[in-house]
């Protein structure tokens, strides 16, 4: 059995003219969180679609544990679930019609799990499914996927619609998939999320994969930020190599480090600084690094 959940190679779509996923080499192993980033039209939807076999590439392979996404669909398609960010049910099924529709199409369900998730979503599954807000609609595509156990979860927005208490749930449920040794590939455009439950991370721009890491080896991406306050006069810091960004407050000053922070310490420590704060780039900051503050690539 192939220790890789998710492999492609070279994988590319076009439609015409336009290139929405150029390329693409990505490699997940199992038991793996892995997050992909990119604002709209920068082609996750579209690798998703490739992976579940819903659209054919123009060019190279996906494989889901060893298998042909495109020429083996239904073998693939029995050790994952999908959910999407828009849940599409059956308006006239109550919610546990619903998942033990879902269940049987999938063929398999922990049942006692099932139930444990319905309780922690706050799901009333006998309800239908038309009086369901469309945070009750997510609930029940995530507590579907969940439920089955799938050696692959393949997440797509999958927290629209809910509020932060489910959304602590569901990053929760991941949590235990993750110790489960179950592997989960997660698009989302909530950083805070992703940060938070993501063992690696990659960056698309343009349909290509420009950045794949951990947090911290992706830190390069932006600078380190650096709050210091002092008794006396603010030293000039626009000369310190590597320092940018400099703000001054009164007696604060605040300003971006890249590379060795030992010559601004040294200024700093000279000046008689008195209270001294610095923080490494969050996930949104280095997508922005990416992208720049208009969601634009820079």
């Amino acid at each position: 059995m192939s220790d890789t959940a998710l492999r492609t190679e070279g994988l590319t779509k076009r439609f015409g003219d336009v290139v929405a996923l150029d390329h693409l080499d990505l490699e997940v192993a199992q038991g793996e969180v892995v997050g992909y980033l990119g604002p709209n039209g920068a082609g996750k939807t579209t690798t998703i679609r490739l992976l579940l076999g819903l659209s054919r590439p123009t060019a190279g392979r996906a494989e889901i544990f060893g298998l042909d996404c495109q020429r083996k669909p239904v073998e693939t398609h029995r050790r994952l679930a999908f959910v999407a960010g828009e849940a599409n049910l059956w308006r006239s099924l109550t919610g546990a019609e619903t998942l033990a529709l879902l269940g049987r199409v999938h063929g398999q369900v922990d049942e006692a799990y099932r139930d444990e998730l319905i309780e922690r979503f706050d799901l009333d599954p006998t309800k239908k499914v038309r009086s369901y807000s469309k945070g009750n609609h997510q609930k029940v595509i995530l507590i579907a996927a969940l439920m089955v156990r799938p050696d692959l979860l393949i997440l797509d927005e999958p927290t629209s619609g809910l509020d932060p208490l489910m959304e602590q749930a569901f990053r929760h449920c991941v949590q235990e998939a993750r110790g489960r040794g179950q592997t989960v590939f997660l698009s989302s455009h909530m950083m805070s999320e992703v940060e938070a439950l993501c063992d690696r991370v990659g960056i698309l721009r343009d349909g290509k994969l420009v950045e794949m890491g951990t947090l911290a080896e992706m830190r390069h991406l932006s600078a380190l930020t650096v709050e210091a306050r002092f008794d006396g006069s603010i030293p000039d810091l626009s000369v310190v190599p590597g320092v940018s960004a400099v703000e001054a407050d009164g007696s604060l000053v605040r300003c971006q480090v890249r590379g060795s922070i030992e010559p601004l310490v040294k200024v700093l420590a000279a000046a008689g600084v008195t209270e001294l704060l610095s923080h490494e780039p969050s996930l949104e900051e280095l997508f922005l690094a990416q992208y720049g503050e208009d969601g634009h690539a820079g």
